[in-house]
């Protein structure tokens, strides 16, 4: 498949500064369905869902709308763009993630991560002074569920487990592939680093400096613990596009919307904003240029998700500036990263490939 190109979004119901209107929570879901569905029918490969409990955000239940989309589609990749592993019951996490393996026929990878929503914590029973205790444990037990028939546990922040098995074992005996997602924790860079899974580096609020150093920690890490050199670490980047043909027409149409935006409006300006981080607003080839000057700062990386539908944008808007990506610049992207990255360096992992690696583990030398 070669580089992986998506969209998350992270569901919130925004109102639109240019007329004032909010959509209805029923409106906000279906329009997440209608842009997944939209990702794949111009040729990107990921559509991945936020998971927040509060609002102004809708998508509490991402298995529940991944499962939907899963129905609906036939090649697109399903992943979060968080799972929350620090309030998620690891039990649940490995059902309902592994239920949605068999649905999708293998379609599914997460993003496992803290979140950025501190109250939380408290609404499922957690302390969040505790959350990076409970993302390595809940971690180290959600792995011990997929990969063992009967798991007995002991822990600090769950009742324990004796000869327990989740159902239904993971597809074809493989798990979901795992990104750990992080903007702020190297302890998160470092777990990763450690099983050998992916680590997502959500750049939307970040500076260049401070990406640079998480996913350094991390190839670094990645490298000591013996899964490969530092530059076949698994790295994946977020970022936010809005896109025109021509850039004085898209700072004119996004400003209003960056301006109110309830992550990151009434602080920088739309410019020093976009100068300072991955936010891309301007024509197809000033988002290509960009986006591959990622390279410079992540090395050869291999899955890159655009944040596409935040701050109040009308559906109508968003699926006008897919079919932009999918026509424009996503195919211009595939071909330059193809060209630039060495022979050596993995693709992101999918099912199938996992299927095949675990097949080559089983043959006897």
């Amino acid at each position: 498949m070669g580089m992986q190109f998506g969209v998350f979004s992270v569901g919130d119901v925004t109102p639109d500064p240019t007329n004032g209107r909010t959509p209805t929570e029923a409106e906000r879901i279906k329009a997440m369905v209608a842009i997944a569905l939209k990702t794949e029918e111009v040729g990107m490969d990921v559509f991945a869902t936020g998971e927040h409990h509060n609002p102004p955000f809708v998508p509490s239940s991402p298995t529940t709308m991944l499962g939907y989309i899963a129905a609906r589609t036939t090649r697109l990749l399903l992943s979060t763009a968080t799972t929350l592993i620090t309030t998620n019951d690891p039990v649940k996490i490995a059902e309902d993630y592994a239920m949605l393996q068999h649905l999708s026929d293998g379609r599914v990878d997460l993003m496992l991560g803290r979140g950025n929503t501190g109250p939380v914590y408290p609404w499922f029973g957690k302390d969040i002074r505790d959350g990076i205790p409970l993302a390595v444990e809940n971690y180290a037990l959600l792995r011990r569920l997929w990969r063992e028939e009967a798991v007995d546990w002991e822990g600090r922040f769950r009742t324990p487990l004796q000869g327990f098995t989740s159902t239904p074992r993971p597809l074809d005996g493989v798990p979901p592939f795992v990104w750990h997602a992080s903007i702020r924790s190297p302890e998160i860079a470092e777990q990763a680093a450690y099983y050998g899974d992916g680590f997502f580096h959500n750049n939307i609020f970040w500076d260049a400096g401070h990406v640079r150093r998480m996913v350094d920690l991390y190839r670094r890490r990645f490298e000591h613990y013996g899964h490969g050199s530092a530059d076949q670490a698994i790295v994946g980047l977020g970022g936010q596009v809005f896109v025109r043909k021509n850039s004085q027409d898209a700072v004119r149409e996004f400003r209003p919307y960056f301006d109110n935006a309830p992550v990151y409006g009434h602080g920088p300006s739309l410019e020093d904003f976009s100068e300072l981080t991955a936010l891309t607003v301007g024509s197809p080839q000033q988002v290509i240029d960009k986006t591959l000057a990622f390279r410079e700062i992540a090395g050869d990386y291999q899955r890159q998700l655009f944040l596409m539908d935040h701050a109040g944008l009308p559906l109508k808007t968003v699926l006008e500036q897919l079919d932009i990506l999918g026509e424009e610049v996503v195919p211009v992207l595939r071909e330059e990263f193809a060209a630039r990255a060495p022979q050596h360096v993995p693709d992101a992992p999918t099912h199938e490939s996992l299927k095949a690696a675990r097949a080559t583990e089983e043959v006897p030398a």
